[in-house]
């Protein structure tokens, strides 16, 4: 199976009112997902979170887990101002206990799944998906493919009942598709050196900016 990554760090609102504050950070979100879209080839999926009574959440927590191997857990954000200008801290977590649910090894790879790390996983996809918290319900995400089959299923669901006026039950879940932010051409000429320059700074010394290394 190919490597399956676990992200928890989007928002979908801007953490800051006002066209000049928020159209930059849109240019950014929408270059960093772009570029993990190109990377990821279709494997890539992206979702806003909002709570029961349908009120966007402001995600600040930034979570990876891999392959139900390794984890992190962290204050970086995904651009060069957390990687080269900010001071941020991160911790990883690559667990010698082997889980013993299947799929054991769910990328293939022979390192195999680790307790840490999936539990993580299925307790971040119990709060998103609205899985029984005892974990009752876990088959629905322990294994990989059957997990983002999940995640897709349950907030195109949440989405129809949105579009539809929200009649009838709401639909199990907290996650809804993201929905790029389409900007009007003269409005990226000026947001994207703003972005740049202020949101997005590039820490680096100039060597390594001319280099393209870190």
């Amino acid at each position: 199976m190919s490597s399956t990554v676990l992200d928890s760090s989007l928002s979908c609102v801007p953490d800051q009112d006002g066209a000049f504050a928020e159209r930059p950070q849109l240019v950014g979100r929408w270059q960093a997902i772009e570029m993990c879209r190109k990377a990821g080839e279709g494997r890539v999926h992206v979702f806003d979170v909002e709570n029961h009574v349908g009120t966007p959440v402001y995600v600040h927590a930034k979570v990876c887990v891999v392959d139900d191997t390794w984890a992190s857990v962290g204050s970086d954000n995904f651009n060069r101002r957390s990687w080269t200008h900010d001071s941020e801290l991160s911790s990883t977590v690559l667990d010698t206990t082997r889980d013993s649910r299947e799929p054991r090894d769910p990328a293939g790879t022979g390192e195999g799944a680790r307790t840490f790390a999936r539990d993580l996983r299925l307790a971040l996809a119990r709060e998103h998906l609205d899985l029984a918290a005892d974990g009752s319900e876990d088959d629905e995400a322990l294994d990989p493919g059957r997990f983002v089959d999940v995640l897709t299923e349950r907030a195109a669901a949440l989405d129809a009942w949105h579009d539809g006026g929200r009649r009838g039950p709401r639909p199990p879940g907290r996650l809804r598709e993201h929905r790029a932010e389409r900007l009007p051409l003269f409005t990226r000429l000026w947001a994207t050196p703003v972005y740049r320059l202020l949101d997005d700074p590039d820490g680096r010394p100039l060597r390594m900016r001319l280099k393209k290394t870190f």
